[in-house]
């Protein structure tokens, strides 16, 4: 059993990563600025933008490891100067706290918007799917917060060696799974709402994941975070996209310049690899909303040869 301490463990994607690891028989404490009642797991309420609170409480608590999820979540959600303030100034003082507190390995969620899709001049990646090959081009203060994020972890593991394994997994949008039954997404809608009209899902190219595997990927980034290159950076999406086309048909709507790239996203797949985290981790995603989604729907499932290829 290992004791590890999750930042924002009250949010959408904390709650089932808690849960997860809980269930793995782990030693869980949950800190944010708002307690859920999280079966099995220990709550402090915690301001993590007071760097003086945090270190103390990652000092009291001696994490072996630390998942952090604590950020502003939605982009334009806030002021801009506010968003960049608040994501920057937690995440360097959980770096820092987790080192005062003698973790050894520490997990941080960047996001997928770091590479510029939905910039309001355009953008065209150069090949699909994309991947963590893909060059980075924040265009928001919470895209840009995000690749600071990535920065100051790259910059914890060149400072302290194979000392501490550090780690940065970029969520697709997250999907809890009270959302399933038709609970509101962070956008407002539901995910039925989000199918019927692709214009929702478009401008973040129609990717999603689970919570839960979410939650998976964090055990199995856990379990061989000691075998991967330090600081390594992961995409977590489904294995499918949220769309009911197929995006070689669907992407050319919304980026005509994308059309060529597109064609290579058939029978459902994604346009979101985690071939990386497949062959680093052994992690796949096992959650699709054709399972999910507690609303009849027919579409097509993606063939074996897809899900293989960009599992």
């Amino acid at each position: 059993m290992t004791r590890i301490l999750v930042t924002g463990g009250a949010g959408r994607l904390g709650r089932s990563v808690v849960a997860t690891l809980v269930e793995a028989g782990h030693e869980v404490v949950s800190v944010d600025r708002i307690r859920t009642g999280a079966a099995g797991a220990r709550e402090i309420e915690l301001d993590l933008t007071d760097r003086t609170a945090t270190l103390a409480v990652f000092r009291d608590e001696r994490p072996e490891a630390v998942i952090h999820l604590a950020a502003i979540a939605v982009p334009f959600s806030a002021p801009e100067d506010v968003i960049f303030r608040t994501n920057t100034t937690i995440a360097w003082n959980v770096v820092e706290a987790a080192g005062v507190g003698g973790a050894t390995k520490v997990l941080a969620a960047s996001s997928p918007t770091v590479i510029g899709y939905g910039a309001p001049h355009g953008w065209t990646p150069e090949r699909l799917p994309l991947d963590e090959t893909t060059p980075l081009a924040p265009w928001n203060a919470y895209s840009l917060s995000k690749r600071v994020i990535e920065e100051i972890v790259a910059m914890a593991a060149t400072r302290d060696g194979d000392a501490v394994r550090y780690g940065i997994f970029r969520p697709c949008f997250v999907i809890s799974p009270e959302e399933w039954d038709g609970a509101p997404t962070q956008q407002g809608h539901t995910l039925l709402e989000r199918l019927d009209n692709p214009d929702h899902a478009a401008v973040s190219l129609f990717n999603y994941v689970d919570a839960r595997d979410a939650g998976d990927f964090v055990l199995a980034w856990l379990a061989r975070a000691d075998e991967v290159p330090n600081g390594s950076v992961f995409f977590v999406g489904a294995a499918d996209a949220l769309a009911r086309e197929s995006l070689d048909e669907l992407v050319p709507r919304y980026l005509p310049a994308a059309e060529r790239q597109a064609g290579v996203l058939r029978d459902g797949a994604p346009a979101f690899s985690v071939a990386k985290a497949a062959r680093l981790l052994q992690w796949a995603p096992t959650r699709s909303w054709r399972e999910q989604l507690h609303e009849p729907v027919a579409v097509p499932t993606p063939n074996a040869a897809t899900e293989t290829s960009l599992s």
